[in-house]
């Protein structure tokens, strides 16, 4: 007799998620053995944050969305876990598959675990080693509960071995990241926003920042903008803020920083634009002369695109792209980032070379396809006695 398809279960919630989750439902989709679901936590809810994803990356409409909302970490969390609990009650997968490290990875990895389903971790392994940051808490507790751990790095896979997780467990994958930016590229690069920004190639920066140690104190956030301000009688300094960056720098009643009101930019100085589309901050990240930021998945980005880039940070969770990409780690002081962009701009870097851009090992737009495969696997091998055991539960 013909075994069932796999019912997996994959959840999205923040934006990250999307871009990583977009290809393994694509290459889902092709297999037969495998019945792919997608689970909208909801905890980006607004169309700018999540709906234009599911249209730029042409994911499904979720089956689920449980429309937690906004609210703090721990708040969200406990929303997410009562309504996934509930939802997994009516409708029981053979696994649930997690991506990255937002609060709907941990609450979703979490209530599968207690009901004995298999759980997946895509992007397992990466650590800042710094527990101040949430982020940080949601990898590692995600990791310790998950059957299968993929990772986009060697460093991943070391750090799971480190922290006692069975090798068995552990599958090096590559970056999904990357595989929804090679697919995205050829139309990010004709980007409508880009090309009314009236941009030319490599003169101008992109500036993101979201991150509570950067946004949150008032006196940090203005040291950190005046620098910026000030690199800016250079270039223009193209700023996509997350709504919540935005509401920090109006309190703050920061001077300096223009509002972008449509149209070509009219010259030097940091311009405020709201959260840029998927492919619309890939269009402009790749045409960049470098890019300053406190994020996580823009500095892969930047690494695949060979675009110098300058993490505002105290540390890195992705080394590969410091010790193999473009990624300067510099921490969190004003100064050094003055110091290190006008480094970058006095030295011809940000003008392009003909040089091939950075590229990790196994970042090369399949691993998609080597996760469905492992998972094909499980399916197939041992696993399967497991997942059709629980099921009867």
């Amino acid at each position: 007799m013909k075994s069932r398809p796999a019912r997996i279960m994959n959840i999205v919630g923040a934006r990250p998620n999307m871009m990583k989750v977009a290809p393994l439902m694509a290459e889902m989709a092709r297999r037969s053995d495998i019945n792919p679901i997608l689970v909208h936590t909801g905890q980006h809810y607004d169309y700018a944050m999540s709906q234009v994803f599911f249209d730029q990356l042409h994911m499904p409409e979720p089956r689920y969305n449980l429309e937690v909302g906004s609210g703090t970490h721990h708040a969200q969390t406990a929303a997410i876990i009562q309504r996934f609990g509930e939802l997994i009650a009516k409708d029981r997968p053979d696994m649930v598959l997690v991506a990255g490290d937002v609060n709907s990875t941990i609450a979703c990895a979490l209530v599968a675990a207690k009901e004995n389903i298999p759980v997946a971790h895509v992007e397992a392994g990466l650590r800042s080693f710094d527990r101040t940051m949430p982020e940080e808490v949601n990898r590692i507790l995600t990791d310790a509960i998950s059957d299968m751990l993929f990772t986009t790095e060697e460093s991943g896979s070391h750090n799971l071995l480190r922290e006692g997780i069975e090798s068995r467990k552990i599958h090096f994958v590559g970056n999904l990241m990357i595989d929804s930016l090679i697919g995205a590229l050829p139309v990010a690069r004709n980007s409508r926003l880009r090309h009314e920004l009236a941009l030319e190639q490599r003169s101008y920066a992109i500036l993101t920042l979201h991150r509570p140690s950067n946004v949150d104190h008032q006196d940090q956030l203005t040291r950190t903008l005046s620098v910026i301000i000030e690199i800016a009688r250079r270039l223009p300094v193209i700023f996509p803020a997350h709504p919540r960056t935005m509401d920090r720098i109006q309190r703050a009643g920061i001077h300096g920083v223009h509002s972008w009101s449509g149209g070509a930019i009219p010259g030097c100085g940091v311009w405020l634009l709201p959260p840029a589309s998927y492919l619309d901050f890939l269009g402009l990240i790749e045409q960049a002369a470098m890019v300053l930021t406190d994020s996580g998945g823009v500095q892969e980005e930047t690494t695949y695109l060979g675009v110098p880039c300058i993490t505002y940070r105290e540390n890195t969770e992705r080394p590969v792209t410091v010790t193999l990409g473009t990624n300067r780690l510099i921490g969190s002081s004003p100064e050094r980032l003055a110091a290190v962009a006008h480094e970058i701009l006095d030295s011809g870097i940000a003008r392009p070379d003909g040089s091939a851009p950075a590229c990790p090992p196994l970042w090369d737009g399949h691993a998609a396809r080597r996760i469905v495969e492992v998972l094909q696997d499980y399916w197939h091998g041992e696993g399967r006695a497991e997942m059709e055991e629980t099921a009867l539960h």
